[in-house]
């Protein structure tokens, strides 16, 4: 008798035995198809709930026959026990391993799985296969370092939009990494609930405008407490990779510091500087004032990132006309500066700037970094 016959005979009531002994010993692929699919209806049938040994022995069997068939019926066996809390482990083992499209709904799905099932699919299976298990309702740490590890940035996007998945802080810290030279990840990233604000805040300068003001709002909802242990996560990963300083820095470094000496540094004389292309005492200044580091400065301005000066001013508890004065001057060449500069206005207004202190302090994480370099 075969493993097949000895399996049905063990497994399926008397007034079905001799039918299914007959299909065990066919040959015909239809014929084994329609024991595949009685064995699986007795498998759900009364009792729903099988003995350990009479489970691993339907998993050993109904995996045997699964190999034979066609991808349609390997499909519709696992469409079958994916979410089923008592498959047969060794079935589901198989399932998993096959072709995407019939692992798909069990690795999403199936809680039969354990994490070493699921990490070695994920080492050894394609990145189809890996945006599945991205997809489960819960991921552990150990699973999500692992697709961190071995996923493309479609897995991975995949993970950060999982509200389910626990990262680890290396794994969260990696994923950030990615994002940063990755548009397609930067929504993802930024608004994943879970995702620390240290990390969350190293993003804003690489985003688009709506994330940015994503940032801030979550900057602004911040609990004191939390803020404290973000900055302090954040503290001992801040590193500067800002090139050389201007030719004109340390003379505009004493230049201002004169100004400061003698009460004279104030936001309009800022505005004088930029008017008359004192580019670098400008961005001296504005560090000064801002309590930030000259790269950071340098960056904000450099690239016109006029959301991120106006953190900046509004921190410092600059007029808006102020903020306004340096948009303008800093959108001189541009078209249409004073509508540009007029919609940054408004956003000014929006800024709460008990948001820009908070988002400042990320920033200046960078000042003392340097500092203590």
């Amino acid at each position: 008798m075969t493993a097949a016959a000895a399996a049905a005979e063990a497994a399926v009531e008397g007034s079905r035995l001799p039918h299914l002994i007959a299909l065990a010993g066919e040959t015909s692929s239809d014929k084994r198809r329609l024991l595949l699919r009685e064995l699986t209806d007795h498998f759900f049938g009364d009792p729903p709930v099988h003995t350990a040994a009479e489970t691993a022995l339907y998993g050993d069997v109904l995996a045997q026959l699964s190999d034979e068939m066609e991808t349609a019926v390997r499909a519709e066996l696992a469409s079958r026990f994916a979410e089923a809390p008592h498959a047969p482990h060794r079935l589901i083992q198989r399932l998993a391993n096959d072709e995407v499209e019939i692992a798909d709904k069990v690795l999403r799905a199936s809680p039969v799985l354990t994490d070493a099932d699921l990490i070695t699919v994920i080492r050894s299976r394609g990145q189809g296969h890996i945006r599945a298990v991205s997809g489960r309702a819960e991921v552990s740490e150990a699973l999500s370092d692992a697709i961190v590890e071995h996923g493309d940035d479609e897995a991975l996007g995949a993970l950060l939009r999982n509200d389910g998945a626990r990262l680890s802080r290396a794994a969260s810290e990696t994923a950030v990494e990615r994002a940063k030279v990755n548009p397609a990840l930067h929504a993802a990233t930024v608004e994943r609930k879970s995702l620390p604000a240290d990390l969350l805040n190293e993003m804003y300068f690489v985003v688009e405008a709506r994330l940015r003001q994503h940032i801030l709002e979550q900057n602004a909802r911040m609990d004191p407490d939390l803020l404290e242990a973000a900055l302090a996560a954040g503290r001992t990963r801040v590193a500067t990779d800002d090139g050389a300083l201007p030719a004109d820095y340390a003379e505009s470094v004493a230049y201002v510091n004169e100004l400061r000496a003698a009460g004279q540094l104030t936001p309009q004389v800022l505005a004088r500087f930029l008017r008359s292309n004192g580019r670098t005492p400008f961005l001296v200044a504005l560090s000064q004032l801002a309590d930030v580091d000259f790269h950071t400065a340098r960056r904000i301005v450099e690239r016109k990132e006029l959301d991120a000066l106006a953190v900046i001013c509004k921190a410092a508890d600059m007029d808006r006309a102020i903020f306004l004065t340096y948009a303008v001057v800093l959108l001189g060449s541009e078209d249409n500066p004073m509508g540009k500069a007029g919609a940054y206005g408004r956003l000014y207004g929006e800024l709460s700037r008990d948001a820009a202190l908070r988002t400042l302090r990320f920033w200046r994480m960078r000042r003392g970094a340097q500092a203590a370099a």
